[in-house]
């Protein structure tokens, strides 16, 4: 079976690790956090005691198999061997920018690399490496090991055969890819942020509280969660920086972060990866 290189030990980072090693692959999971990497076993092993029991194609899922087909590492060099690398650090263009250009020194001529980015233009990220046709953006949808669709991105220059290789690998997870066009945000992220935004500005606006805008979004249009606990889910801090992003890119001012939303940031209040966003969280 392949190999697939995961940077960034992060909320999705760990999910797509557990992903493909529940499907077959051998991962190397890459942070330059030793810290972040010290508390990943731990981390990994909860988290696939929790999918086992949110979902019946998880009920089966052999922990210590999972866990054993996954390894750990700070340097960029162990992933010189992948088929994939599949980048999930923070949503920083200068931080993303300064790690594609040390990917460098580390990808051969056939590695392909997903970028699994919120809103970050595949095509700014694909300028920055030798060869371009073979990044491609990867969108999974969180939490990873539960949501059946994944967002390919075709950016200016990806490949036809880039392409079709993204759309095998996602469908070797058991997801189905949706091919969309780059654009800063991409179809799911320049909805969902504007739908999380403005639910953190009636909030905001004393319009109604977390709950109750979370309750209409559930009962009156049949979503499984509310804006707000998507955003927790996400991480507040994420979910800012991708905010700044559009609003960047498209000088739109319907992408202005919500106050609130920076404040809670600024807090420390981050969602559920802190222990306390829009609502508190024992398990984290």
């Amino acid at each position: 079976m392949a190999t697939v290189g995961v940077i960034g030990a992060g909320v999705m980072g760990k999910d797509v690790a557990i992903t493909c090693a529940a499907n077959g692959y051998d991962v190397i999971l890459s942070d330059h956090d030793p810290d972040v990497l010290a508390a990943v076993p731990r981390d990994l092993r909860r988290l696939v005691r929790k999918f086992r029991m949110m979902s019946p194609a998880a009920a089966a899922w052999k922990t210590d198999e999972i866990l054993g087909r996954i390894r750990y590492g700070a340097d960029l060099g162990e992933l010189a061997g992948a088929d994939w690398i599949v980048e999930n650090i923070v949503e920083d263009l200068a931080a993303k920018e300064r790690l594609y250009l040390a990917l460098r020194d580390v990808c051969g001529e056939s590695v392909r690399i997903a970028v699994n980015t919120s809103c970050i233009s595949i095509t700014k990220l694909a300028a920055c490496t030798p060869r371009p046709q073979n990044v491609v953006g990867i969108h999974f949808m969180n939490p990873v090991p539960l949501l059946e669709c994944a967002e390919v991105v075709r950016g200016y220059h990806t490949s036809d055969d880039t392409i079709k290789q993204a759309e095998e690998f996602v469908r070797s997870l058991g997801k189905r890819s949706i091919v969309v066009n780059d654009m800063p945000g991409f179809v799911s992220n320049r909805l969902s942020h504007l739908f999380m935004n403005e639910a953190a500005f009636l909030v905001h606006d004393g319009v109604a509280g977390p709950e109750q805008v979370d309750a209409i979004f559930k009962l009156g249009y049949g979503h499984r969660m509310g804006p707000l606990e998507t955003a927790d889910l996400i991480g507040l801090d994420t979910v800012v920086n991708s905010l700044n992003v559009l609003y960047e890119e498209f000088q739109d001012s319907k992408f202005r972060a919500c106050p609130t939303l920076k404040k809670m940031v600024a807090a420390g209040l981050l969602g559920r990866k802190s222990g306390k966003g829009f609502y508190t969280y024992a398990d984290r």
